[in-house]
């Protein structure tokens, strides 16, 4: 097991690096850069453009490097001392701002993991269980309106409700007298209370998702000639179902952990930008839009990286899970 940890994370080196060259590939495609941008816009307002400190702006940013170079600065920067860049929007390092939005992203994004694995797993057992009754109908009714809906009209409509019947602020993860204050138990009170719309909306349709694929998958087990062995010996009905069934269905709950991650982070971009939460996603939105090349790329670099922690752990949990993975 050692051995496949270890090849998993050396495996990841080469992986990482391809990524993120193909990261700063992606930020350099659209023609123009931030600073052309810029001048485009203060020509476009009337304002004097000086030759001479579109210059000493290209010489700074290094916009006139060839590609590769632009590249292995950058990487550089990061490997030797986390250094992430400059953002040319808001004028400060990357690392402070995406920093600043990871504590909130991680929050709602594991939280909004475990809702979907609360939800999901006894709902989809009950519905392979009890396949075709009443219960049934109803979950999978709510399952496909979980599929169906956007989750920008569901966020609007949570909003609504938390405003006309609950009398709660919408918009953002505090209420506005404790925005700009510090810390503190009335503020983490403040805070949890926020926090249920955001994991919802962003929960319901990964939910819905694995109900259906759970339901499937131990549907197909539950028909399998080792389990009408075990009732037929006369194990109690639960133990046949907990003991072998569910632990090969939840197979595609751990495999879903590789892309989950990523997809809590960026995925959700229309929700935060509904909702005005403060998390990664539209700093990532606006720095593509300007073409903020080194917080753009970062972001997406960061992505990468949180995919492969997650095809990691997916990897790993399987193999602890599925004794077939580990002899293979």
């Amino acid at each position: 097991m050692l051995g496949y940890i270890f090849k998993r994370v050396l495996y990841m080196i080469p992986t990482l690096i391809g990524m993120s060259l193909i990261s700063f590939l992606i930020i350099q495609l659209p023609p123009g850069d931030y600073l052309t941008s810029m001048i485009a816009t203060m020509s476009d307002s009337g304002q004097a453009v000086d030759p001479a400190q579109i210059e000493r702006l290209k010489e700074i940013y290094g916009f006139d490097d060839p590609f590769y170079i632009q590249y292995l600065k950058w990487m550089w920067g990061i490997v030797s001392r986390g250094d992430f860049g400059w953002s040319f929007e808001w004028n400060q390092p990357v690392s402070g701002l995406i920093w600043a939005r990871m504590g909130s992203t991680l929050v709602i994004s594991l939280l909004s993991l475990l809702f979907v694995w609360i939800v999901a797993l006894p709902i989809g057992i009950y519905s392979a269980v009890r396949r075709h009754s009443i219960s049934d109908h109803v979950f999978t009714f709510f399952g496909f309106i979980g599929l169906a809906v956007p989750n920008f009209i569901l966020a609007l409509t949570l909003m609504y409700v938390a405003y006309r019947y609950l009398g709660q602020s919408v918009g953002g993860l505090n209420s506005p007298e404790f925005a700009e204050a510090p810390w503190s138990l009335a503020k983490v009170g403040d805070f949890l209370a926020h926090l249920w719309i955001p994991i919802i909306i962003i929960g319901a349709s990964g939910t819905a998702a694995l109900i259906r694929i759970l339901r499937a998958n131990l549907t197909d087990e539950l028909h399998k000639p080792y389990v009408i062995t075990a009732r037929a010996k006369g194990l109690p009905e639960y133990k046949v179902i907990m003991k072998y069934p569910v632990r090969i269905a939840l197979n595609p709950f751990v495999s879903a952990i590789g892309w989950v991650l990523p997809h809590l982070v960026s995925g959700v971009t229309i929700t935060a930008i509904v909702l005005n939460l403060p998390t990664a996603g539209p700093l990532l939105f606006r720095a593509l839009v300007s073409q903020d090349m080194y917080l753009a790329g970062s972001f997406i670099l960061l992505l990468s990286a949180l995919t492969l922690v997650g095809m990691l752990l997916s990897d790993l949990l399987l193999a602890l899970l599925d004794p077939r993975i580990r002899f293979n």
